[in-house]
Order: C-alpha cells, then sequence, then structure tokens
C-alpha cells in the first residue's frame, strides 16, 4: 500500500472511532458535547494516534487492540489546543482555519470542552483495560500517557513555555520545554504501539529513541513554519511567535541552523527504524513526510 493511501486509511479508521465515542448520551450536557467535536474534528493531522497505529503494526497486527489508546491521544492532543489557544495562554483565534472554541462557545466552556476531552480520554483507555484478560500492558499504555500529558510532561513544558516568554532562555530550558510540550506525547504514541503490540523492552527503548527525534523534529519544524509558511495552508496566522517574543529554536540559532537540525534528526529517525526493515516503511516516509510539510 503506498504510504499516502495507508496515512489516509489510518485516519479514515481514527476518525470513524471518534465518531462512534462522541455519539454520546446528551442532555443538559449538549452544548458540552458540542464544544468537544468543534474542535475534535475541525481537521488536523491525527498524528499521534497514527503513529500508535503504525508503531504497533511493527509487532502487532489487529488494529482494535491499539485503537482505544490511539483515540485518548488525540482527544487529549485535542483539549491541549483548545486551552492553548485561550485568552489566558496564546490568544489565538483561529485553529485549523476554523476560529477557535472559545471565540465560538466562550472561554468557559471552551475550557471544559478541554476537561471533558481530557477526562473522556481516560474513561474510554480504562473502560479498555478492565476488559483484558491480561490488562498490564494496557494499564502500563494509561501510565506512559498520563505521565507525557501531565505534570511532568506536556503540562510542565507548556508551563515553562509561558514562563519564558520576553525572556532570553539558554539552550538546556528550550531543549526542556520541546522535550515536554511536544516531544513527550509523540514519544507515548509510539511506546504504547509497541508495548500493546507485544515488543521487547529493547524495541520499547528504541520506539522511545525514534519519538525523541520524531518530536524535537516536529516542534522545531512547527517553529519554522511560524516564519516561513503559508498562512492559507497553516489555517492560521504565522509571526505570533516573533510577536509573542516566545522561546524557539529558530529565534535562539537562527533559521538556517533550524532546517539543518529538522533534517539531522529525521535522518537519526531511519537510523533507528533500520533494523525494523520493510515493517517500517510507513514510519520511515512518514517521517520524511513530517519534515517537508507545509502544514
Amino acid at each position: 500500500m503506498k504510504f499516502k493511501e495507508q496515512l489516509n486509511n489510518y485516519i479514515k479508521l481514527v476518525n470513524n472511532q471518534l465518531i462512534g465515542y462522541l455519539d454520546c448520551k446528551e442532555g443538559y450536557n449538549s452544548t458540552l458535547i458540542e464544544a468537544m467535536k468543534y474542535s475534535l474534528f475541525a481537521g488536523g493531522k491525527r498524528l499521534r494516534p497514527v503513529l500508535a497505529l503504525s508503531a504497533y503494526g511493527l509487532f502487532g497486527d489487529d488494529t482494535d487492540k491499539i485503537m482505544p489508546y490511539a483515540c485518548a491521544l488525540e482527544m487529549i492532543h485535542t483539549y491541549s489546543l483548545i486551552h492553548d489557544d485561550l485568552p489566558s495562554m496564546d490568544d489565538d483565534d483561529y485553529r485549523r482555519g476554523k476560529p477557535t472554541n472559545h471565540r465560538v462557545f466562550g472561554e468557559g466552556i471552551a475550557i471544559l470542552a478541554g476537561d471533558g476531552l481530557l477526562n473522556y480520554s481516560f474513561e474510554i483507555m480504562l473502560d479498555n483495560a478492565l476488559e483484558q484478560d491480561e490488562p498490564h500492558p494496557h494499564i502500563r499504555s494509561i501510565r506512559e500517557i498520563a505521565c507525557a500529558a501531565g505534570i511532568n510532561g506536556m503540562i510542565a513544558g507548556q508551563a515553562v513555555d509561558l514562563e519564558s516568554e520576553n525572556k532570553n532562555i539558554d539552550k538546556k530550558t528550550l531543549e526542556y520545554i520541546h522535550l515536554n510540550k511536544t516531544a513527550a506525547m509523540i514519544v507515548a504514541a509510539l511506546k504504547i504501539g509497541a508495548i500493546i503490540g507485544g515488543a521487547s523492552e529493547e524495541d520499547i527503548k528504541c520506539m522511545e529513541q525514534t519519538g525523541l527525534n520524531l518530536g524535537f523534529a516536529f516542534q522545531v519544524k512547527d517553529d519554522i513554519l511560524d516564519i516561513i509558511g503559508d498562512e492559507s495552508k497553516l489555517g492560521k496566522s504565522t509571526g505570533g511567535d516573533i510577536d509573542k517574543h516566545k522561546a524557539t529554536y529558530p529565534a535562539l540559532f537562527g533559521l538556517e541552523t533550524s532546517i539543518a537540525y529538522t533534517k539531522e534528526l529525521t535522518e537519526n529517525v531511519k537510523l533507528l527504524l533500520n533494523p525494523y526493515r520493510d515493517r517500517s516503511n510507513f514510519l520511515l516516509e512518514l517521517s520524511d513526510y513530517l519534515m517537508n510539510r507545509e502544514f
């Protein structure tokens, strides 16, 4: 199967499952559910669930086993975007070419929509784990996701990112932000694919290292696109990082060095995946696709 065909197939599988999960009982909470759906189905690359599915594919063959966790990753990612866009955070008006959640539903409902997606993701994962004859890999995967999203992961990265605005920070602090704000959830996606796929500890460690390189490359590429990207393709305004004096790799090291760094990280991914030979073709092409993306 060709790369684009496989990518679209993964995205379709994830979207269909997400639609099923959000087809939940509504009543007095109907506005909340509507706000959750608004951001969850506003578009996007579905990168984290696709990574979980593709890593699982290296070791297992029944995608139903990984799907609840793949969808949970997307819900957590979407919650983080809703909160990122709030006036108290990045104060963005558009996300993926559409008005941000708080511009449509108001700040209060937007906060609760994010909270709803976060909590619901853990309901889904725990319900699945409780159904397993051997729940340990599933509980371990839930913990991986919780840690990646929590106070020593994504939330920590966002906090330090906020604190670093309008400040001159060093490389170590910038790497902490990138590691936690972006790379942690990408690492988690690849690791849980391996864990639920029954991989060895050595393979799980390889997926962790792959995720670190891919996560850093993804964030630096995002920072590059904020400078030279096409707003019509990005679905949001460029130059926001500069206007807000945010800490980015291009701000610290320049555009050319940043571009070279994404290429170096992508080559690292290829070296790490080399032992898996043909089984890793999709992941290899995905890493190139992410490095060369325009949005």
